[in-house]
């Protein structure tokens, strides 16, 4: 998919007020727990799955929070928001789940607009404010022959924790960009109400819009930036994400770069 060269916030204001009118139906079924080792562990040991419904299930701790790869999520007990969906998508196809990525990745992002600017989407589905990281998602999908069978959303948004001291570069929550708390649950509500209007885009196979939107909020979406790969450090400008979630970027040579999950490195001056 290829992006014009229109201006991205009036776009967005555009694609915002689109979403307003989308009528969903799906049940919410909400599970809270005080702690778990993680949500997403807790809600693969669900058997039912049903299309309409999104379970959610939310904890005021994690003991065994996870994020990309090997990554842990750090998290102060009762500060921020974390929390899994669970969803049955049968109908998207297998060669197209990175829309599920997106959608989940726009809700968050969708819920945050509310309280700040500056807020873009760093593939393939982290949240930023500027060049700090307020949100990530590890997504779970389970396929079998014949096509995907329930998908997996665990989300970590840093809400009202005021320090970080693991080695994460560059954490940012909510209270530190606002300079006081907010109300989490609040929160939650805006993030399951605006994933139900991506799901249900999502459902009607209005896939380009999905894409598009996504497209519009990424982070480093113009102009060269410093990234690492393999090969060693490098400046890149930004192309496109293909459908199956690969991220284009062509150097300054003019060379196209393509990478998958975890095979290239953004730098962030810290």
């Amino acid at each position: 998919m290829l992006i014009l060269n229109t201006d991205a916030d009036t776009l967005l204001r555009s694609a915002g007020k689109y979403l307003l009118y989308i009528n969903v139906k799906m049940e919410t079924k909400m599970i809270r727990m005080q702690e778990a080792d993680s949500t997403n562990t807790f809600l693969k040991g669900m058997k039912s799955c049903e299309d309409d419904t999104i379970v959610v299930a939310v904890a005021d701790y994690q003991t065994a929070g996870r994020g990309q790869g090997t990554h842990t999520w750090e998290s102060e007990p009762g500060k921020n928001l974390l929390f899994s969906l669970l969803t049955c998508p049968t109908w998207v196809p297998v060669r197209q789940q990175f829309l599920l990525s997106e959608a989940g990745a726009l809700a968050v992002k969708d819920a945050l607009d509310t309280y700040t600017d500056g807020i873009t989407l760093k593939w393939p589905n982290d949240v930023y404010w500027n060049d700090r990281k307020i949100s990530g998602t590890l997504i779970e999908t389970s396929i079998d022959s014949k096509g995907i069978k329930r998908c997996i959303f665990g989300i970590g948004v840093n809400i009202n924790q005021m320090e970080f001291h693991s080695d994460a570069p560059n954490p940012v929550s909510l209270a530190q960009i606002l300079g006081h708390e907010v109300d989490r649950e609040e929160v939650l509500q805006k993030i399951i109400e605006a994933f139900k209007k991506y799901y249900e885009l999502l459902r009607r196979a209005d896939y380009m819009d999905v894409s598009g939107i996504y497209h519009l909020s990424l982070y480093r979406r113009k102009g060269f930036h410093r990234y690492e790969d393999a090969d060693g450090e490098f400046e890149g400008a930004f192309v496109e994400v293909e459908d199956d979630g690969h991220l284009i970027l062509h150097d300054k040579k003019g060379m196209i770069r393509s990478y998958a999950v975890g095979e290239i490195r953004f730098l962030v001056n810290s």
